[in-house]
C-alpha cells in the first residue's frame, strides 16, 4: 500500500480527487492511519458534520496479504455522537480489495455545495467519481443491488443506508462480505452520518487484475502464519466456542456470570437468556439448513469462522447470523426472547444503516419512557422502522440513547461520552467497566475487553466483582487492541495471543516477515501507547476531561442483581489508566 485517495467534495467545479504518496504516514495502517490523520488534519472542536471533519477508512497493516484473519478495516473521524476522536472497525472484503490496489487510506474531506449525491468507482485503472441521486435514500441492500446492474456482481462496496443520509448519530458505514452482502458494519459512533455529510453513498472497489501483496520475507513470513493459524485452532474460544456457536456464545456465559444487562440495565439475568442463546441459535440455523448457516467466515481469510447466515423457516436469506451484541441489545436488553424477531431487528439496522447496539441500547431506554413495554418485539420493529422512515420520533431514535434519554426525560441512560455501553454490565464485569470509563472510544467493550479475565480466565483471572486489579487489566488490554487495530487483524485472535505465548510470537513474527521489521513485543506495546497518546490528546483539545471518564452515577449507587454489587473502581483510579 503506497498511496492514499483524497476527495475533496469542496472542490469548486465539483469533487476533486488526488492521489498522492504516503509521506508522513508510511508505515501506517488500520486505526494507526485514522488516527493519526484525523490527529494531524481535523481540527479538534470543528462540528462533526462540517466540512473541517474528515473521514478516513483504511485497511490494516497486513490487509491484502495471505496473513490469516488480516481483513478488518477501519473508519475514522471526529465522532457525531461522542465529540471525539473515533475508529470504528469492520469485516467484509474491502480491505483486502483496497490493500490490493495499493491504497493504505480513503480520505473524504470537505462537504458538497448541494444535497447531490455521489459514488467513487475505484479499480486497477483508477478512480472515478459521478452522481448517484438515483440511490436516496435507499437501504443498504437496495444500493447493492442496484449498483450490481451497472458494475457486475465481483466488486465490493462501502455504503451508507437512510440512516447515513440523514446525518444521524447512530449510523453506520456498511461494507459488503464475501457474498456482496452489506452485512458488515463500522458500527460506532456516527461514522456512517460524517460519510453522509461528505455526500458519498457508495464507494466501489474492483481488484480484478491485482495480485496479493507480497511479503518482504517470504519463508518467514509462511512459517510464522502456520504456526498464528496453528495457535489459533488449538485454543477452546477460538478452535471451538466461536466457530460452532458464534460470539452468542457468551449469552449463556455472561447471563450465568450475573452480567448480562436486562431491562436497560435493571438487572444482571435474563430469563429468557437460555432461548437466545448461541447454542439455540446454531440449533435453529442448522436445522434450517442454507449456505453458511452456523459457520460463516466475515472475510477471505478468516479461519476463526464466528459468524453465520440466518434463514427464516421458510429458507428466505434474512441477515448475517446476529452476532452476540445485537441479540443482547435488541434481545435480553428489551426483554425479548425471540430469535426471529431479533434477526429481523438486526436486518432492519443493517439497511438502514444502523449500530445495533446504540439501537438496541436506545430502544431500551424508549421502553423506559413508556413508548413501548419491555417483551414488546413488534413494537421494537416498529420503532426501528421508524428510524428508517426519518419520522419526527424516527430522528430522535436514530441519534442515539443518550439524545432519547434527554428527550423523553429518563435517568437510567447507560452512554458514557454520548455511547451507548454494549452487552456486559460493569457492576457485575468491573474491568469492562473501567474500559467503559476510560476509552477514547466512548462506551466500547473492543477497546479493552477486560471479560476475558474477568469471566472467561483468559490471560488470567481478575475477579469480576472486586476492583482491585481492573485498572492495570483494561490498561493493558487497551494498549494491546489498540495495536492489534493497526494490523487489520481481527481483535479475536487475543483469545489465543493472551493465553499462548508461541501464538503471541508468531504475530509479530508475522508482521516482521511481511514488513521486513524486527519489532518486538515491547515495539508493538509502544505503537499501542502512542496511538492512544494521539487520541487522548485530541479528546483533551476537542473539551473532553477526566470529567468524562465516568460511568453514569446509578452504576455506583444502584446495586445489581443477583449479585448486589455496585461499581467499586474510584474515581482517582480511573484517572491513573493512561499513566503509562
Amino acid at each position: 500500500m503506497d498511496k492514499i485517495l483524497r476527495i475533496n467534495m469542496s472542490g469548486a467545479n465539483g469533487p476533486e480527487l488526488k492521489t498522492e504518496s504516503l509521506g508522513a504516514y508510511a508505515g501506517l495502517g488500520g486505526r494507526a492511519m485514522t488516527s493519526t490523520v484525523v490527529a494531524q488534519e481535523v481540527p479538534p472542536t470543528c462540528h462533526a458534520l462540517s466540512a473541517e471533519n474528515k473521514l478516513v477508512i483504511a485497511p490494516g497493516l497486513l490487509s491484502g496479504s495471505a496473513a490469516a484473519m488480516s481483513g478488518r478495516i477501519s473508519v475514522g473521524c471526529k465522532s457525531p455522537l461522542t465529540g471525539g476522536i473515533k475508529e470504528a472497525n469492520s469485516g467484509g472484503q474491502p480491505s483486502q480489495l483496497l490493500a490490493r490496489l495499493g491504497y493504505a487510506a480513503i480520505i473524504l474531506e470537505g462537504c458538497p455545495k448541494d444535497d447531490t449525491l455521489y459514488k467513487v468507482i475505484i479499480n486497477k485503472d483508477g478512480v472515478s467519481i459521478d452522481k448517484a441521486d438515483d440511490l436516496k435514500m435507499l437501504g443498504n441492500y437496495d444500493t447493492v443491488e442496484k449498483l450490481r446492474g451497472t458494475y457486475g456482481d465481483k466488486f465490493g462496496c462501502i455504503s451508507i443506508g437512510q440512516a447515513g443520509e440523514m446525518k444521524l448519530g447512530a449510523a453506520t458505514v456498511a461494507f459488503t462480505d464475501m457474498e456482496g452482502l452489506p452485512t458488515r458494519h463500522a458500527g460506532r459512533g456516527g461514522v456512517g452520518a460524517v460519510m453522509g455529510a461528505k455526500g458519498i453513498k457508495a464507494i466501489i472497489i474492483d481488484d480484478a487484475g491485482t495480485k496479493m501483496r507480497e511479503p518482504k520475507d517470504p519463508e518467514k513470513f509462511k512459517a510464522a502464519n502456520k504456526a498464528f493459524v496453528a495457535g489459533l485452532r488449538q485454543h477452546p474460544v477460538t478452535g471451538q466456542g466461536l466457530p460452532a456457536y458464534g460470539t452468542n456464545v457468551l449469552t449463556n456465559v455472561i447471563n450465568e456470570a450475573g452480567g448480562y444487562p436486562t431491562f436497560n440495565f435493571k438487572q444482571g439475568q435474563f430469563d429468557g437468556a437460555a432461548k437466545i442463546s448461541g447454542e439455540a441459535l446454531a440449533e435453529m440455523e442448522n436445522s434450517r439448513g442454507g449456505d453458511g448457516s452456523a459457520t460463516h467466515g466475515c472475510h477471505r481469510g478468516c479461519v476463526i469462522r464466528c459468524s453465520g447466515t440466518f434463514y427464516d423457516k421458510n429458507g428466505r436469506f434474512v441477515t448475517k447470523q446476529p452476532e452476540y451484541e445485537t441479540v443482547w441489545a435488541h434481545g435480553g436488553n428489551c426483554g425479548i426472547d425471540d430469535l426471529d424477531a431479533i434477526a429481523e431487528l438486526d436486518r432492519l439496522d443493517d439497511d438502514f444503516g444502523l449500530d445495533t447496539i446504540e439501537m438496541g441500547a436506545t430502544i431500551a431506554v424508549a421502553m423506559d419512557a413508556g413508548l413501548a413495554q419491555f417483551g414488546d418485539a413488534t413494537a421494537a420493529i416498529r420503532l426501528i422502522k421508524e428510524v428508517g422512515q426519518g419520522t419526527p420520533l424516527g430522528r430522535i431514535l436514530g441519534s442515539g440513547a443518550a439524545v432519547t434519554g434527554r428527550v423523553f426525560g429518563v435517568e437510567r441512560v447507560p452512554v458514557v461520552k454520548g455511547q451507548s455501553m454494549p452487552a456486559y454490565d460493569p457492576r457485575a464485569v468491573q474491568g469492562i467497566g473501567v474500559t467503559y470509563a476510560t476509552s477514547t472510544m466512548g462506551a466500547d467493550h473492543t477497546a479493552g475487553y477486560a471479560v476475558t479475565a474477568n469471566v472467561l480466565g483468559v490471560g488470567g483471572s481478575v475477579d469480576p466483582l472486586k476492583p482491585q486489579g481492573q485498572v492495570e487489566l483494561s490498561r493493558n488490554l487497551q494498549i494491546a487492541t489498540t495495536a492489534i487495530d493497526a494490523t487489520g487483524m481481527c481483535l479475536f485472535i487475543a483469545f489465543a495471543i493472551l493465553d499462548q505465548p508461541e501464538t503471541f510470537q508468531a504475530l509479530i513474527d508475522l508482521i516482521n516477515g511481511f514488513t521486513g521489521l524486527d519489532m518486538t513485543g515491547d515495539d508493538v506495546s509502544d505503537l499501542g501507547k502512542k496511538i492512544l497518546t494521539q487520541e487522548r490528546t485530541f479528546n483533551a483539545r476537542a473539551g473532553l476531561t477526566a470529567a468524562h471518564d465516568r460511568l453514569p452515577d446509578y452504576f455506583k449507587n444502584e446495586p445489581l442483581t443477583p449479585h448486589k454489587v455496585t461499581f467499586g473502581v474510584t474515581d482517582e483510579e480511573l484517572d491513573q489508566v493512561f499513566n503509562f
